[in-house]
């Protein structure tokens, strides 16, 4: 009886282990959300995998082209999930509830809800049109000095087309935002397909860092369109000591977003600049070029009509605001001005965008010096005063810079110009891509990285006239 007994105990102790270990969740496997940030998704895949009772993890950010981004902790306990990574300052908590981790992901102050659900690995995106080494000319690392930026150095790479004596020479001018010297964006590498296509067509290219990026000195922070300005007066300064190799005389900008706004600016005061090419380049100023962008994107987004009604006289008053920037007193009006359109926001989600913590990182974020610099600028301040033969093109899809108002624009600038090419492109976003409604979200989406029709059309520009 008594063995009996002992035996009923430790059948049930098994039993009671077994459906124990039976219910223990096993995490393993790839997790998929998105983060909202002001509007705009952001996803994300976290790759957890276990062995012998312990859990690591990568993660990917697919359009930020990062994959395989080791965690350092990893833990899974009660069914908690804690995830941290030390070098991004960023920390995951999650309770895993009916199949899905529901948490906050933290980094850099910043704090934002995320869901995760399980679904099938990230694979890496196709990008057809990066070229594949060796390449059919001469690729040389370069570094020159801004004199007017305490002598900070900017690393770059000048290719050189082979068979051409002396080609003409570009160089390329980022958009907004930390760029290297590929423009690399959302998965694709910009500037290294243009400059690529450029050098194969016997036009050289000098393409850099963005100064205080990947190999360049200097503090991108408190930079203006400005300041960029003289990195590009350098890069001008620096080719005109490449005789060896370029012609001289045939020194040429080609900007993208803000650089069509910087190659301007440049040119009006610089009359070694032989030519330039917009690439969805402002013509209007940047408090217009943010209105228009935000209302189009808004739409896209498919925020509630009501709701953009409300937003644009509010931001209008904001960006006037940072554009007579007064200090705190103007950061308290900005935040005030937030808070009341987030009052009168319609539905729960635009309301829901306004948080107390989104709210001061735009508040900080539209007080930057580049972004009150950028408000306060009136592009048909410099494009009257450029002489040199100028391309402006744009897409039709292009939500970030509107293509009539601002190729408009452009044109009316240059009406004394006696060489202006102004072309607009079907069904090209701002990324010059074959887009299907030019949305933010489509552009890590598609494979085409730059439009062979548009890049075939600007190095026939260039090859015409030089």
């Amino acid at each position: 009886m008594q063995s009996f007994t002992l035996y009923k105990i430790v059948f049930t102790i098994a039993f009671f282990l077994a459906t124990v270990v039976a219910s223990a969740q096993d995490i393993s496997g790839t997790w998929k959300g998105a983060l909202n940030i002001q509007g705009m998704e952001l996803p994300l895949a976290l790759n957890i995998s276990q062995a012998e009772g312990t859990y690591t993890a990568t993660l990917d950010s697919p359009q930020q082209n990062a994959f395989g981004i080791p965690i350092d902790k990893t833990t899974f306990e009660a069914n908690k999930l804690t995830i941290l990574q030390n070098q991004m300052g960023m920390e995951y908590t999650a309770t895993l509830t009916d199949g899905v981790l529901k948490g906050t992901f933290k980094q850099s102050g910043q704090v934002f809800p995320l869901e995760l659900t399980k679904g099938e690995k990230v694979t890496k995106p196709v990008r057809p049109q990066e070229p594949k080494k060796p390449y059919p000319y001469a690729s040389e690392e370069v570094i020159f000095k801004n004199a007017k930026a305490e002598n900070i150095k900017l690393a770059g790479t000048l290719t050189l087309p082979k068979d051409v004596k002396n080609p003409p020479v570009v160089i390329l001018i980022t958009g907004s935002g930390p760029q290297n010297r590929d423009q690399e964006l959302l998965g694709h590498k910009t500037f290294l397909v243009v400059s690529d296509h450029l050098t194969r067509q016997g036009i050289a290219v000098l393409r850099y860092d963005d100064r205080g990026t990947a190999k360049s000195e200097g503090n991108f922070s408190v930079a203006t369109s400005f300041d960029f300005a003289t990195d590009v007066e350098a890069a001008i300064a620096y080719l005109q000591t490449r005789s060896d190799v370029v012609d001289v005389q045939k020194i040429g900008l080609v900007g993208h977003s803000e650089g069509g706004l910087i190659a301007p600016i440049v040119a009006a005061r610089n009359k070694d600049v032989a030519f330039c090419v917009l690439l969805a380049g402002p013509g209007v100023d940047g408090k217009e070029v943010l209105l228009t962008q935000g209302k189009k994107g808004a739409e896209l987004n498919g925020t509630d009509p009501k709701d953009i009604e409300i937003s644009m006289p509010i931001s209008a008053k904001i960006y006037s605001i940072c554009a007579n920037y007064k200090g705190e007193s103007s950061k308290k009006e900005i935040k005030t001005l937030f808070e009341e359109m987030r009052d009168k926001m319609t539905t729960q989600k635009s309301k829901d965008e306004l948080t107390d913590n989104a709210i001061s990182q735009q508040v900080e974020m539209i007080t930057s010096p580049w972004m009150r610099a950028f408000l306060g600028y009136d592009p048909q301040t410099s494009l009257p005063k450029v002489t040199c033969p100028v391309l402006a093109v744009n897409g039709e899809k292009d939500f970030q810079v509107l293509p009539a108002l601002n190729l408009n624009a452009i044109e009316k600038g240059l009406k004394h110009n006696k060489d202006v090419t102004i072309k607009q492109f079907e069904n090209l976003n701002h990324l010059f891509q074959t887009a299907k409604t030019g949305a933010f979200s489509e552009y890590a989406t598609i494979e085409e990285t730059f439009s062979p029709v548009a890049l075939e059309y600007i190095s026939d520009w260039i090859n015409e006239r030089f």
